[in-house]
């Protein structure tokens, strides 16, 4: 059966700039509730004793100051307000009217404030401007002056933001609010500067990533939408764009859908003068006086991606994480059948994926590799994909590193053709308006595998479940509706297109989902779609997502090994043997066993 996303909210169409609303400070905390004067009235009847007064007025004033432990280092210090943490502290009027964004790398060289967010795991994604920050030696200074080594993760790929990932000690881990932690050289004295602190972002309430096209500007944000198929209308936020409370703008919100919000341009001339752009946007969500945190920059400029050529009729899209030992073999045998371009958005990989990356462009493949450390963004990273890549691309396959497109059909072939895959789509002249092409899946188990078959997926897991289990789909990109709403790989459509479900016979994707357990036991680290819940958490244990039998700790189950083999189906086996075996010493090898691959 095939999930039918939910309709989206009517899109707006004026793209005119909203002027500036007068609004009260913003504050995540409700407001004070003044009881004086009804104390005094009470006093003035003379109803209670002076004793009861006394007592009454002691524990007014113990509710009326709230009590938030905060950390002695900064015990003085005035949180810095701006449109990144306006949301979080009540703001002087003037800023609040103003909605300032500053770009927080203003203190000395050896240790400054930056943008950092608070990850899951107690993790520390730190965002330093080009070349503020980095090098070996580097730690992350916390509020109580607790320190832990910030080691690089990667450059994010259109601001140029050098990230780094620290723990957050143990000892502040007590300590409410926690506040973004400076970044110093361990050769020098870890202190923690008390002014200008501001609180640590949270990863589930951020605007985290902006693409522009030539029509407007797409938000990717968490914590607007959080339940699946809710969606707020677009007539309740903005976005809202500048560095200084005199030049902040706001513009509609045209589409809200899952994490993806489109707004118009913001008109300011300020952003055509040719200098390095520095601008945080963000979403305003009126009726809670509330503008979300944002480490999301803006440029005018439109993002694409790059092609040296004509548009490739078909691409692939997935989302990775320590994937590196399964990447050539997912590459080079889709490639053989029709895939010219790959797309990868790394998240937070760190098992040399790159150099996996850097060794197949080499040898001729065309991968491309995207930074995208945003945590359970599944959805989001497939329509930030589907604009992305819409103008070298036609169609683009949403497949995962551990799916294999085949086709029965192709057993009767000595070797692949690049017409293979292309051939279950439409053809470039077909009258019928087909959008996406839908493909059912087969989900393989261990196989009695105990560890990773070196020689490949496709040859060590055989053994796989009767009936087939969801989709995949294959994306008209010109087809995708201007929301970009997805569910499970398989996008909403304009309307006028529809979707092809591909029969079983004629195509079908393996799934090696149950791999040995020593590989299938990573899964648990965190699940990448935004609305699936974490498998260390006891809900939904008869859910899809998850492994039948399956417990809530990565704790391999007895008999793990032998499970999910009811048809044994060794159909890609042959096929890949043949078109991809190769002579060496010690006798056969897979061609992605090789260093050097050939084409």
């Amino acid at each position: 059966m095939v999930s039918q996303p939910v309709r989206s909210e009517p899109r707006i169409k004026s793209q005119e700039s909203r002027p500036t609303m007068r609004h009260p400070p913003f504050s995540s905390k409700p407001a004070s509730h003044h009881h004086l004067p009804a104390l005094e009235a009470l006093a003035m009847r003379g109803k209670a004793r002076p004793a009861f007064l006394l007592l009454l007025l002691a524990l007014l004033a113990f509710f009326h100051f709230p009590l938030r432990p905060s950390p002695p280092v900064v015990a003085t210090a005035v949180p810095r307000l701006g449109l990144s943490n306006l949301s979080l502290a009540r703001a002087p009027a003037a800023e609040a009217l103003g909605y300032a964004i500053r770009e927080a790398a203003e203190e000395s060289a050896s240790s400054r404030h930056v943008s950092s967010i608070l990850f899951p795991a107690w993790e520390v994604f730190v965002f330093a401007p080009p070349g503020k920050a980095g090098g070996p030696g580097w730690r992350c200074v916390f509020q109580n002056n607790a320190t832990s080594p910030a080691n690089p993760a990667g450059v994010l790929p259109f601001t140029k933001r050098r990230m780094f990932k620290c723990l957050l000690p143990p000892s502040v881990r007590r300590l409410l609010p926690f506040y973004q932690p400076a970044m110093t050289q361990s050769s020098q004295e870890a202190a923690f500067p008390a002014a200008g602190a501001e609180e640590l972002f949270r990863w589930n309430f951020l605007a985290y990533e902006s693409l522009s096209t030539e029509d407007d500007v797409v938000l990717f944000v968490k914590g607007v939408n959080n339940r699946q198929g809710i969606n707020r209308s677009p007539n309740e936020l903005s976005c809202v764009f500048g560095d200084d409370p005199a030049t902040a703008v706001r513009t509609v919100v045209t589409s809200s859908a899952q994490e993806v919000f489109r707004c118009a341009h913001p008109k300011l001339s300020a952003f055509n003068s040719g200098t390095e752009i520095k601008t945080k946007v963000t979403l305003e969500v009126a009726r809670e006086n509330r503008v979300i945190p944002s480490v999301a920059y803006y440029t005018p400029e439109r993002r694409r991606l790059a092609t040296n050529g004509p548009r490739s009729f078909l691409c692939a899209c997935t989302m990775v994480h320590n994937v590196a030992k399964f990447l050539k073999e997912w590459v080079m045998y889709h490639a053989s059948i029709g895939v010219e371009r790959f797309l990868l958005y790394d998240n937070d990989s760190d098992d040399g994926l790159r150099s996996v990356v850097d060794d197949l462009n080499r040898d001729g493949y065309d991968v491309h590799i995207l930074t995208w450390p945003w945590s359970k963004t599944q959805e989001a990273g497939f329509s930030h994909g589907a604009l992305y890549a819409k103008a070298s691309c036609e169609w683009m396959a949403y497949v995962d590193v551990d799916e294999f497109v085949f086709a029965p059909a192709w057993n009767s072939s000595a070797r692949p053709s690049k017409h293979m895959l292309t051939s279950l789509l439409p053809a470039r002249d077909d009258p019928a308006p087909t959008g996406q092409v839908s493909i059912k899946c087969y989900e393989f188990g261990p196989s009695h595998q105990k560890t990773h078959p070196p020689e490949g997926v496709t040859q060590g897991y055989t053994c796989r479940r009767r009936i087939e289990q969801r989709h995949k789909s294959v994306l008209r990109l010109d087809a995708a509706d201007a929301s970009l709403l997805n569910v499970i790989h398989h996008f909403r459509l304009k309307e006028g297109y529809k979707s092809k479900q591909v029969r079983l016979e004629d195509g079908v994707v393996n799934h090696y989902k149950y791999q040995a357990w020593s590989e299938f036991k990573t899964k648990f680290r965190r699940r990448v779609s935004a609305y699936v819940v974490d498998w260390t958490q006891a809900v939904n244990p008869a859910s899809k997502d998850r492994a039948p039998g399956l417990g809530f700790e990565p704790v391999e189950p007895r008999g793990w090994a032998e499970r999910f083999c009811e048809v044994r189906d060794d159909r890609l086996k042959a096929l890949t043997w043949r078109w991809f075996r190769s002579e060496s010493g010690s006798g056969h090898d897979m061609a992605w066993q090789s260093m050097s691959t050939i084409r």
